[in-house]
């Protein structure tokens, strides 16, 4: 949990404060978690990926990772692992973060 030079605002844990992505990193805020709001990421970091598992989601079948913060476990959202739609595709590799597990830090 150190700092990040030239990487300002990161978004991090809410229980934790532990730092799970770069605000560069943000592709989009307009996502749907299980909770509500959420955003997609390119990377995400200081987190554990869990077990694949096929979902049917709002936009199709996939399979996803749940992610867990590195540091107090809080279930954070997924990772897109697999996509079967082709238009949905792009997701793949990339990381939902819901917004309601994390805060903007400067």
């Amino acid at each position: 949990m150190g700092e990040f030079p030239g990487h300002r605002p990161t978004f991090s844990c809410r229980n934790c404060r532990n730092p799970v992505a770069f605000w560069q990193d943000l592709i989009s805020k307009d996502f749907w978690g299980k909770s509500g709001r959420a955003f997609l990421f390119h990377h995400a970091m200081n987190i554990v990926v869990g077990e694949k598992e096929e979902k049917q989601l709002i936009t199709g079948l996939f399979t996803i990772a749940n992610i867990s913060c590195s540091n107090c476990g809080e279930v954070m959202g997924w990772k897109y692992v697999q996509a079967y739609e082709p238009r949905e595709r792009y997701k793949e590799g990339k990381f939902i973060i819901e917004r309601a597990k994390i805060v903007k830090e400067y």
